[in-house]
């Protein structure tokens, strides 16, 4: 059972690595030191890249807290 969850936990990790790596570099902290004096909304494929970044540290979260409790 632990294998299981040390198994999804990996691929989850993997899977959350890719989006972050697929996330646009526009917008970090450039904008914050006053490069840009617009707001961008995301759109189309950036919206579901970043809502599925979300889904995945979440659900990575919650398998860490579920492999902690499964060690005992």
């Amino acid at each position: 059972m632990k294998t299981l969850f040390l198994t999804i936990q990996l691929i989850v990790a993997i899977g959350l690595i890719c989006l972050i790596l697929m996330q646009t570099s526009k917008g970090g902290l450039q904008t914050q030191a006053g490069g840009a004096d617009f707001y961008r909304t995301k759109r189309g494929a950036e919206k579901i890249v970043f809502t599925l970044t979300i889904v995945f540290a979440s659900v990575f979260f919650l398998m860490t807290v579920i492999n902690v409790f499964l060690i005992k």
